[in-house]
């Protein structure tokens, strides 16, 4: 097939390129750098500069879109907010016009998402039919999803990737919370009671393969884990991967302080059932948060 993919470069996009190379599909990438892009994904990627100059994605089998301004990487401003949401609508909105406009159109749109949907969800327990609390994340990807599901068609199916956190070897949510324990100062954050949801980035990749090839599977879809777990266990099962304590608990006001509304990221959770992907009789085989951790620590 011919895979056209945004957001190819980024974290979960250059660890998905290589399995779709090594599955015998053809790859193209929109980036707004090609000479960066090149660097990054080799000469093998066939790259756009942009979508402007399309007028279809006729030839193109499925769009993978990927797309986005990371989330957590700066306070959320209003005028920061704005790009998390310009960064994900227009090109999406972009991509819905070129399928609409194809004689031909791709088979099947998997478009990105998150769990952000759900919004803070306390210990309630969560499926792709739960609707979602109305605050920042849930508007964001509520709409996102809402552009992308304008595309589906008798000819198009559309898929919308509620992305959990994906824990890869290198760079991700991973690094970012191994530094304070490889410091000796890690430890839970605020109550620890906040649940995390969790993906291996092999089983993330499995699953976006397993889209690809089950079409009874459409709108929204759960990445995660089965197991989702509380930060504290998250925390106890870092500590003892890296052979660091696990006791210095950061104070919900510092984080608020430090990261004014986007504390929600941290502060708030969601426990996330993947029940679709199940039903459909995938089988993730990374389903021990322990087991994961270590595999890849031992990858980095």
């Amino acid at each position: 097939m011919h895979i056209l993919l945004t957001g190819g470069t980024g974290l979960i996009g250059r660890h998905l390129i290589p399995e779709l190379f090594q599955q015998g599909h053809q790859v193209s990438v929109v980036t707004r750098d090609v000479a960066a892009a090149r660097a990054v994904l080799g000469a093998q990627v066939a790259l756009w500069s942009g979508l402007e100059q399309q007028t279809d994605l006729n030839g193109i089998d499925v769009v993978i879109n990927l797309a986005g301004e990371p989330i957590a990487d700066k306070r959320w401003s209003e005028s920061q907010k704005q790009r998390l949401c310009d960064s994900r609508w227009q090109i999406t909105e972009r991509l819905v016009t070129l399928i609409k406009a194809s004689s031909q159109p791709p088979a099947l749109l998997i478009s990105g998402s998150a769990i952000g949907f759900y919004g803070n969800s306390g210990d309630l327990v969560l499926t792709e039919e739960d609707a979602g609390q109305n605050e920042f994340t849930h508007q964001l990807c509520a709409r996102w999803e809402q552009i992308a599901l304008t595309a589906q068609s008798a000819e198009t199916r559309v898929c919308l990737l509620r992305t959990g956190v994906v824990l890869t070897p290198q760079g991700g949510a991973l690094s970012k919370m191994t530094l304070p324990f490889r410091l000796g100062i890690g430890g839970p954050i605020g109550s620890g009671k906040q649940y995390l949801s969790w993906i291996h980035i092999e089983d993330w990749i499995s699953a976006v393969l397993w889209l690809i090839t089950h079409p009874q599977l459409s709108g929204p879809i759960n990445l995660v884990s089965p197991y989702a777990v509380r930060n504290e266990q998250f925390a106890a099962i870092l500590g003892r991967a890296l052979h660091r304590p696990a006791f210095m608990r950061t104070p919900t006001m510092a984080i608020r302080l430090m990261m004014g509304e986007s504390s929600v990221l941290v502060l708030g959770g969601q426990h996330v059932l993947p029940q679709k992907l199940e039903a459909s009789g995938f089988q993730f085989r990374w389903h021990n948060l322990e087991t994961s951790i270590t595999d890849l620590l031992r990858k980095a």
